[in-house]
């Protein structure tokens, strides 16, 4: 009896102590519920929204068009993985979502995009539409600094976003995979969703 007594006092403890952390812990240490409905403009002014008008696979990723730092390897990648995918039979649409509407215009977009990730589509929008898109997808949006040009400068995320073509969240891509590696995810995800 007293060596029963004895264990539940030491075992109370400990079990009390688990709980209360599991009290304090998200359900999820990290998002998994990325993605949903949103409504932006893209860089030939039509308006989009998550789902694919071809019901491909999407590619997304939150940053400039015009950027000086990430986006310049990140955009590059995506054009490069659209490309290697195509030659292998799987169409997907490439996806930069601005995270300022002031630097990425609907005019700006296109040229900047052209120049270093040729087949990527832009999507700006009021700084509303930008922000719920955001929200959706877990992306910070935080103020680095004022260039001497008087142009904010904002950090923002460097994960691609693999979506299928409802704009349902497949996996993230970060960015110290290879291209090799990027596309045999996007390609598994693709037989799947075509078996």
């Amino acid at each position: 009896m007293r060596a029963t007594l004895l264990a539940l006092v030491l075992a109370f403890p400990a079990a009390a102590q688990q709980a209360t952390v599991e009290a304090k812990l998200p359900d999820t240490l990290f998002p998994s519920n990325f993605g949903g409905a949103y409504t932006l403009t893209d860089h030939h002014g039509e308006r989009r929204t998550e789902v694919d008008p071809q019901g491909n696979l999407q590619l997304v990723f939150f940053g400039y068009a015009t950027c000086e730092a990430i986006c310049t390897v990140a955009l590059p990648i995506m054009s490069e993985m659209t490309d290697a995918l195509s030659a292998r039979g799987t169409d997907v649409t490439p996806l930069v979502i601005t995270i300022d509407p002031e630097t990425d215009t609907v005019e700006s977009m296109g040229p900047a995009l052209d120049a270093f990730a040729p087949g990527l589509t832009g999507l700006t929008g009021t700084e509303a539409e930008l922000a719920h898109a955001r929200d959706l997808f877990h992306v910070e949006k935080t103020l680095l600094f004022t260039d001497p040009r008087g142009v904010d400068v904002y950090a923002h995320g460097s994960h691609i976003y693999v979506m299928d073509g409802d704009g349902a969240f497949l996996t993230l891509l970060p960015p110290v995979l290879s291209v090799e590696r990027m596309v045999e995810i996007v390609e598994g995800y693709a037989a799947e969703a075509a078996g």
